[in-house]
């Protein structure tokens, strides 16, 4: 699918991988919805865009998802391209792991992406076509000690992906998964628990740009491929 006027919906716009798809999506043509919970960022970026336009969304609230697809509708009239990127880490070995926080990344690592799917699904199958990115984690491809709660839902998200995208085959929707290496964004910011000890385990780490995943993500969209890894091949991927 090319992205020239079509309607992409971005989660977790307000900074990071969301922020560069959105720039690299309006930069190609499409028409940009920037959901994410700092309504102040994503507004001033879709004034930035230009044809887009910003939303607070927290995706875990079913009422405010409802409400930004149905605010992309009464905006642009379509929806063309689900990027489900917003997401939190975690990190705890497994005998200090906190059952409320594993529940809190679970609803938003997995269970929003799989609502916010659930909910553009209607409007795709009507078009006929649609194309739906989920951002996993180069997390999934080690045994890191303290990262089994968040690599958890990487791992179901990865294969919800895959299924999905077997039930959508000949609808004209592609379910794709994109899996990004260590990336220079607020992540670290966002880890639910645990966050000076992945602080730690990242110190001198070389980071990629969020650019990259940006491109991997377009990507994806124009070619409609299963998957994408920027996981370099040292560390058990094939880029």
């Amino acid at each position: 699918m090319e992205l020239d006027e079509r309607v992409v919906i971005v989660t977790g716009a307000s900074s990071g991988i969301g922020a560069a798809t959105a720039r690299a999506a309006s930069a190609a043509g499409a028409r940009v919805v920037l959901a994410a919970r700092r309504e102040d960022r994503v507004r001033d970026l879709a004034s930035e865009l230009g044809d887009a336009v910003g939303v607070r969304c927290d995706v875990t609230d079913q009422v405010q998802v409802d409400a930004l697809v149905q605010t992309t509708l009464a905006t642009f009239g379509r929806i063309d391209v689900l990027v489900n990127n917003a997401g939190q880490g975690l990190q705890a070995e497994i005998d200090q792991l906190s059952l409320d926080d594993f529940r809190a990344v679970l609803e938003l690592n997995l269970v929003a992406p799989l609502a916010l799917l659930q909910a553009v699904l209607p409007t795709m199958r009507r078009q006929g076509a649609g194309a739906v990115v989920n951002v996993s984690s180069g997390t999934t491809f080690a045994d890191v000690p303290g990262t089994g709660g968040y690599v958890a839902s990487k791992i179901a998200l990865e294969r919800l992906s895959a299924i999905a995208r077997n039930e959508l085959e000949g609808s004209g929707i592609t379910v794709s998964t994109v899996i990004p290496f260590a990336t220079s964004t607020e992540f670290l910011g966002s880890i639910k628990a645990g966050r000076a000890e992945a602080e730690a385990m990242t110190a001198g780490a070389a980071f990629d740009e969020p650019e990259q995943v940006a491109d991997a993500i377009l990507q994806l969209i124009r070619s409609g491929d299963a998957r994408k890894d920027l996981v370099p091949a040292a560390y058990g991927g094939s880029r």
